[in-house]
């Protein structure tokens, strides 16, 4: 038998139908932001984007159709409210593609990982790649226009060192130690994607055109506050700088370029990769306030996406992914 001919794993049709959904969610920002997009240098990068996505999402389609699923709707042109003004800057629409991004990035390592029909490997390969060539140039671009911000720098010692006290996991006390270098990789990036988390919050709630979706748009930006607070007062004890906020970047446009139902799925999207994240951050610290930081804010957001998945059921904006069979249900029809 072919390889390619074997029939795909639950994790398989999983992982293309996450790819559907949250691909055609991201691709229709992007071509809204290209329409907007002034700086000639950006819009090009995301015109990069949009082609590189529309090969994707061919792919992903017959992987679909070739399995007798039906194909999600996701988002489409029908999300845009074509004509209407700048709700952020071009700078931003440049972090927000850098950003997203990195989503991709870490996503289609993780659909590679699942994957085993050699046809979808390599597909995902092919994703894995495109994904990078999208983060080189997302960083050129930002760091050219010196709008790239680096994370804090370090001063060498001679030789390593080992742990030596029990004090390495104080946090709380004045005996405790300052920040190590693994603890900087999540605390920076869960940082930088809170900034954006928040200015899209910002920007969506004043554009959302129902009075449930903006009350839920208000709240995410005040709790992404909080948690940008949070993280930046640990990193601000050790006298280590802090990203820069982006609120300035959102314009004063109330007209809503995008659908009620896009906006509250990406801004729930963004909250449950953030607990991925954030796990990760949990996973890697050895200070006792990190580690009580990271279990606060996975906490508020597991109520931030209960209350998101409650809308959407009750809009009927969430799509079901594909189920397993209900023995039970099966048997009950003889």
């Amino acid at each position: 038998m072919d390889k390619n001919e074997l029939k795909l794993t639950s994790a398989e049709i999983g992982t293309l139908w996450g790819q559907y959904i949250n691909g055609t969610m991201t691709d229709t920002v992007n071509r809204y932001m290209y329409s907007i997009i002034e700086d000639e240098s950006i819009k090009n990068i995301f015109d990069i984007a949009i082609k590189i996505f529309e090969k994707q999402k061919r792919q992903v389609v017959t992987f679909i159709e070739n399995e007798g699923f039906p194909i999600p709707n996701g988002f489409t042109d029908a999300d845009i409210n074509k004509g209407t003004g700048r709700l952020f800057s071009d700078i931003f629409c440049l972090h927000y593609l850098h950003i997203m991004t990195l989503h991709g990035l870490f996503g289609h390592s993780t659909s590679l990982g699942v994957s085993v029909r050699e046809d979808l490997r390599h597909f995902y390969d092919s994703c894995d790649n495109d994904a990078k060539k999208m983060y080189h140039l997302t960083i050129e671009l930002l760091l050219e226009k010196g709008h790239f911000q680096r994370d804090p720098m370090f001063y060498p010692d001679r030789n390593p060192k080992y742990v030596l006290s029990k004090d390495f996991t104080d946090g709380f006390f004045g005996n405790g130690r300052t920040l190590a270098a693994t603890e900087i990789i999540s605390l920076s990036f869960n940082l930088k994607k809170s900034i954006m988390a928040k200015t899209l919050s910002i920007g969506f709630s004043q554009a959302a055109q129902s009075k449930e979706v903006r009350k839920f748009l208000t709240e995410s930006e005040k709790i992404a506050d909080q948690q940008i607070q949070s993280l930046s007062k640990i990193m601000h004890d050790d006298s280590l700088p802090i990203p820069r906020s982006m609120e300035t970047e959102v314009t004063t446009l109330t007209e809503s370029p995008l659908s009620d139902k896009l906006m509250l799925y990406h801004i729930g999207f963004l909250y449950q990769a953030a607990q991925m994240y954030n796990g990760t951050g949990l996973a890697s610290a050895m200070r006792a306030d990190l580690i009580t930081t990271y279990e606060g804010v996975i906490l508020k957001n597991i109520m931030v996406t209960k209350k998101w998945f409650d809308i959407m059921v009750k809009n009927k904006w969430l799509e079901q992914p594909p189920l397993g069979p209900n023995r039970k249900e099966l048997a009950k029809e003889k």
